[in-house]
């Protein structure tokens, strides 16, 4: 059915108008595109310059965008949806999670983050920090119990050795947590000197494994392009 459509990623570019630029729902689509093995044009959009692409073809929006044949999509969790229904077996891998519990994983790390970094006060920080490694940990302790398949495998599996959220393929779930996981390794560093504890053995693997595979790696925005981004947003602890 792709075949005879010409499939069209439209997403934000960089300050320099053409490598890709921070934004996590922009590479959660051009991570599942490029794991689906589909063929596909990627467009970067320079947002500051309010280019005729954005006039035309998605009023109103901001990219990401998807233009499927005449079709422009424009809402993320729509186009996923499209896009697994639309890019399906058997010419095109199944990407969506075999567990629920898969989907969800992670999904408070982002807003306890955004708590930690925005707040200037050193007296509220050490509680604000507390928050977000919890959420930390929780991810960790998801990443170390074996699935039901694992445990199916071999039930007496204390821990799991799985290289991503719901098995050893990156899924739906990766996709849209680990864009969200590089910018908050990227701005903690920066702006705390907050490094993901090593301890936190399952989730630092989970880690290392995905920045193993192409589709995350050359999907990430440059360092530089996140941290400038949060310039305005972050803030420094006030002495």
């Amino acid at each position: 059915m792709a075949d005879d459509h010409k499939i069209e990623l439209f997403v934000k570019a960089s300050v320099d108008a053409e490598s890709v630029g921070h934004c996590p729902f922009c590479q959660r689509l051009f991570m599942i595109l490029w794991l689906k093995g589909a063929d596909f044009k990627l467009t970067t959009v320079d947002m500051k310059r309010a280019p005729e692409v954005l006039k035309t073809l998605a009023p109103g929006s901001q990219p990401p965008f998807l233009l499927f044949g005449k079709d422009v999509k424009t809402d993320t969790n729509k186009i996923e949806e499209f896009l697994e229904e639309t890019l399906a077996p058997p010419q095109f891998p199944k990407l969506c999670c075999r567990y629920k519990d898969s989907n969800g994983a992670g999904d408070d790390i982002f807003r306890t983050f955004s708590g930690y970094i925005k707040n200037s006060n050193p007296r509220i920080n050490d509680m604000l920090e507390k928050k977000f490694l919890g959420t930390l940990v929780k991810l960790n302790m998801f990443l170390e119990t074996p699935l039901p398949h694992e445990l199916d495998a071999n039930p007496n599996a204390d821990v799991s050795t799985r290289l991503f959220l719901d098995g050893d393929t990156l899924s739906l779930a990766d996709c849209n947590l680990l864009p969200k996981l590089n910018i908050v390794k990227v701005v903690c560093k920066k702006f705390r000197g907050f490094d993901i504890p090593s301890d936190l053995r399952a989730l630092t693997r989970y880690l290392e494994n995905a920045y193993k595979r192409d589709e995350f790696r050359y999907t990430c925005p440059n360092d530089s392009e996140i941290l400038l981004a949060y310039k305005t947003v972050a803030k420094y602890l006030n002495k």
